[in-house]
């Protein structure tokens, strides 16, 4: 059986899988290498849930502050110290989970090595399918942003992280429009420079179509070429005018073929734009590992994060 609309010639690579196999790239879970696929979304659940729980013990936070009216619209806010100061740079995480499932209660995993050294993170809540609409995500993420910049006037960067679909959202800020939102966020830092962190996402929906993930979020053809990053930077393939911007991609060794096209072909996008772009391969771990590890301050992806936004210090 092939995906339906299937042609040839010269069309994106997921074009030419069948749905099989399709369905078999975009599910994560089937990649993983040291456990099952069940044992590794309770792990996955697990020490989300653990360093929640440890750093809400353990840090000076705020929890479930709404950045706007909807039941969904909270985030938290962990701080390094004991004091809520504002003079800090902020991390904001975005999780994944297909847009479908996940958690700002799960998913604390950088907080600790991020406030001890010096840096303020912000877990931000979205209203996942089939509850939000991805536009109305896309529209949740942004207005968190402006509501740290509002709240944190004098902060010292915002930095954007997301994981899977988290990082599909993070992505989509580089096309936002602050000017509609009434105040420009400091992505730029005090140094001229932003961070984003892009970890094992997905910046091209049109494949999701024609999966069993979209069954929840019922895109449409339409739907995906309007909120596609890749689609919609290569379309333009221009830098936004204002200051420099880093964007990290990254991708764990053991994710699937797919997502490490998508990852590739995103960072070269970026960098055919203009962009401060860099691609990592983050080596011996899958989906899952990848984000987990971010509880752990030796990680190579929990040093790359810090180095960038430190060095701008």
């Amino acid at each position: 059986m092939e995906v339906p609309g299937r042609t040839t010639g010269a069309e994106a690579p997921w074009k030419q899988l069948s749905a099989e196999e399709l369905e078999n790239q975009y599910c994560p879970s089937r990649w993983v290498i040291r456990r099952g696929a069940e044992e590794t979304l309770k792990m996955y659940t697990h020490l989300g849930d653990k360093a929640t729980k440890k750093v809400r013990a353990t840090r000076k936070s705020l929890l479930h502050v709404p950045y706007g009216d909807g039941e969904g619209e909270k985030l938290d806010i962990y701080f390094p110290g004991e004091v809520a100061a504002e003079g800090l740079p902020f991390c904001l995480f975005l999780h994944g989970g297909y847009w479908q499932s996940g958690s700002k209660d799960m998913s604390a995993f950088m907080v600790e090595p991020l406030t001890a050294r010096g840096v303020a993170v912000v877990v931000v809540a979205y209203d996942i399918a089939p509850k939000g609409t991805l536009d109305q995500m896309i529209d949740q993420v942004t207005r968190s942003i402006t509501f740290v910049q509002r709240k944190y006037p004098c902060n010292e960067g915002l930095y954007l992280c997301g994981h899977s679909a988290g990082a599909h959202l993070a992505a989509m800020m580089l096309l936002a429009n602050w000017t509609k939102h009434g105040v420009t966020p400091n992505l730029k830092g005090f140094h001229g420079t932003a961070g984003f962190f892009l970890v094992s996402g997905i910046y091209d929906l049109e494949p999701i179509v024609h999966t069993t993930q979209n069954a929840p979020l019922l895109l449409t053809p339409e739907d995906t070429r309007r909120n596609s990053p890749q689609l919609l930077l290569e379309a333009a393939l221009a830098r936004p005018s204002g200051p420099a911007c880093r964007v990290l991609v990254t991708v764990g060794q053991h994710d699937s073929p797919e997502f490490h096209r998508q990852s590739r072909e995103f960072f070269q996008m970026l960098r055919r734009g203009g962009w401060d772009a860099s691609f990592e391969e983050i080596p011996d771990v899958d989906h899952f590992e990848i984000i987990w590890s971010l509880t752990q301050q030796d990680f190579v992806l929990t040093q790359m994060i810090l180095s960038t936004i430190l060095r701008e210090l």
